[in-house]
């Protein structure tokens, strides 16, 4: 037997028990004739004490000998004790199990370990590229366990309330066909269909509408996607989101569901939801705050200010207007005390992205100091203080471009300027649905329409029956039944009421510029499953490895996945990728060349 109890778990109740525990050495401490060791579960720690006077004399030498040269950190022990009350001056308060110790009775060293790389207890505060190569030791820290007990709890409690909705966990293929719809497919060779290809799936986005056209209703699954893409601290290339799709379902029927379960779910983290989570269109949530998932634990909302200066003598606005652009600004309150150095960061911020530049104001002692002021009338410049409602001290921001690109300037400054004002309140969680999100948006580098999410998301069906006399910009204005849930500022997740019908498919498709050979030929599998009375249905994904790196309020998606990769996309635990070897290479009729760069076309 290796145990009796875990370390963690021993407490006051426990005292006079002979009990056998199991674990890693954490910590060694000598004081002369008594030894103190640490020994450290997935539980937590336990402190071990050693005393000649408790060993039976036959087995001093030996135990005394182990003590000395197998009591080392990680070292593997299996021990067998007494659990004792510790002494009032001995007492720790800061571990669970600080109120008692075990007396050693007697001692097996399991296994040896070499010095560890670094110290594991304080393992985050070493350089993420150690951490990531030494992965197996930077997860026996407590900290690190923890992310992944919460994680594991979260799971099982998701688990526990979609079962109870009544849905069924159904697995999808990972081997699928290439659809090149949004970021890079991974693709597979096949050495069976030698110079064929599987994909390895971006979503189970088809699989899950397939599964509600067999009539399976309600479909769940925590689920495996892959994605090549370039990478950043929220973003891996293999990543796990909770997957989701309901037949006979509107938007309704999802904002209800995931309402409920992020509320009995989140507890887990200690966070609480009031419901219902508050609602914003896409368009209000832009012309308000500049982004799609706009945070809103602060203020700072956009204001338009295009109105007032419809008449201006300003040449630079004036311009503007003519081009149907718009005129926008934020109030930074109290920002007068800015210096020149801090607003000319402002305004190149603004410029990188992609602002022609920035006009700013102070309002101080009732005056508006600003190189505004030069150009705009009086009455102008009144109004504009209005609008803002400026008081002594405020600052005011002004982006004048075309509508959606002063909204993206102003809402990443308004974030940036949040963080540096210290505006967010600390441990606070604010939920918000987006909704009602263009159905499509223009590439420029393809020339075309692209979807906005993705090509299988109803379109709103307004003006639809119309579709090939609408110009570009109508087109444009098309919104799709989409939805996003938004926690602090960071998409959760993202879904749709889905195209159930044939003809809509082929419509939104036809718009897409996909044309009806290359529709078939990604998609064919897809569309013949539709004309199979489909039934109108709906989903979400939810971002499992982002949610939990918000909650737990980390800095890096990297923590919460046991095994990532770096943002090259290697693992530096196992090299990989690494090389195959020729006969591999060979079985699957690959041959290496000299990376080419192919045309954009091609």
């Amino acid at each position: 037997m290796y145990r009796t109890n875990y370390c963690g778990e021993i407490t006051e109740k426990n005292i006079g028990e002979n009990i056998i525990i199991s674990g890693w050495v954490n910590s060694r401490r000598d004081h002369g004739g008594v030894v103190f060791f640490d020994m450290r579960d997935i539980t937590g720690i336990v402190q071990v004490v050693f005393r000649i006077e408790e060993i039976e004399k036959d087995k001093l030498n030996f135990i005394e000998d182990l003590i000395k040269h197998n009591v080392k950190p990680e070292f593997v022990l299996k021990i067998s004790g007494k659990v004792v009350k510790r002494s009032e001056e001995s007492i720790n308060p800061k571990m669970k199990t600080g109120k008692i110790e075990i007396v050693l009775k007697n001692l097996e060293v399991l296994n040896t370990s070499k010095p560890p790389v670094f110290d594991i207890e304080n393992s985050q505060n070493v350089a993420e590229d150690t951490r990531l190569k030494y992965r197996f030791l930077d997860l026996r820290n407590p900290k690190m366990q923890e992310i992944f007990i919460k994680r594991s709890l979260f799971i099982e409690e998701v688990n526990k309330f979609l079962s109870n909705e009544r849905f069924l966990y159904v697995e999808t293929p990972i081997l699928t066909k290439s659809t090149p719809e949004g970021a890079r497919d991974y693709l597979v060779p096949s050495r069976v269909q030698n110079g064929m290809f599987y994909a390895l799936p971006q979503s189970p986005q088809l699989f899950k509408q397939l599964l509600m056209i067999s009539g399976f209703d309600r479909y769940y699954q925590i689920a495996k996607c892959f994605r090549d893409e370039d990478l950043r601290a929220d973003r891996q290339p293999e990543f796990t989101q909770l997957d989701m799709e309901l037949s006979f379902a509107i938007e309704e029927d999802i904002f209800d569901i995931i309402e409920r379960m992020l509320a009995k779910t989140f507890s887990i983290f200690g966070i609480n939801i009031n419901l219902p989570i508050k609602r914003l269109t896409y368009d209000e949530a832009m012309s308000r705050f500049g982004s799609d998932k706009p945070d809103t634990r602060f203020g700072m909302e956009i204001s338009d200010a295009t109105n007032i200066f419809l008449n201006t003598e300003f040449k630079v606005f004036r311009q503007i207007l003519e081009n149907k652009g718009k005129i926008l600004g934020i109030k930074v309150d109290k920002g007068s005390s800015f210096s020149r150095k801090e607003l000319d960061s402002l305004i190149e911020e603004a410029k990188i992205l992609g602002a022609k530049g920035l006009l700013y104001g102070k309002y101080i002692n009732g005056n508006f100091e600003s190189p505004l002021t030069k150009f705009a009338k009086k009455e102008e410049i009144d109004a504009l203080l209005k609008l803002f409602k400026a008081e002594d001290g405020d600052l005011i921001l002004i982006v004048s471009d075309k509508e959606e690109l002063a909204q993206k300037i102003l809402g990443t400054i308004r974030g940036n300027l949040a963080k540096k004002l210290k505006l967010i309140p600390p441990n606070s969680f604010d939920f918000l649905w987006v909704y009602d999100f263009p159905m499509f948006e223009y590439s420029e580098e393809e020339n075309r329409l692209v979807s906005k999410h993705h090509p299988f998301t109803m379109p709103s069906l307004e003006n639809f029956d119309n579709l090939e006399n609408l110009s570009i910009e109508e087109k444009l204005k098309i919104k799709s039944r989409s939805y996003d849930i938004i926690m602090n500022g960071v998409e959760l997740g993202g879904g749709s009421i889905r195209i159930h019908d044939l003809n809509i498919q082929k419509k939104v498709f036809k718009l897409l510029n996909i044309k009806d050979e290359e529709a078939e030929e990604k998609f064919g599998f897809l569309l013949e499953a539709l004309s199979y009375g489909a039934p109108p249905h709906a989903g979400i994904a939810l971002g499992l490895d982002r949610l939990i790196m918000l909650c737990m309020e980390l800095d890096s998606i990297r923590d919460v996945i046991a095994f990532p990769k770096t943002q090259k996309a290697s693992c530096l635990l196992t090299d990989a990728p690494n090389v195959v070897s020729k006969v591999q290479l060979r079985d699957l009729g690959i041959q290496i060349k000299e990376k080419i760069n192919f045309d954009k076309k091609d």
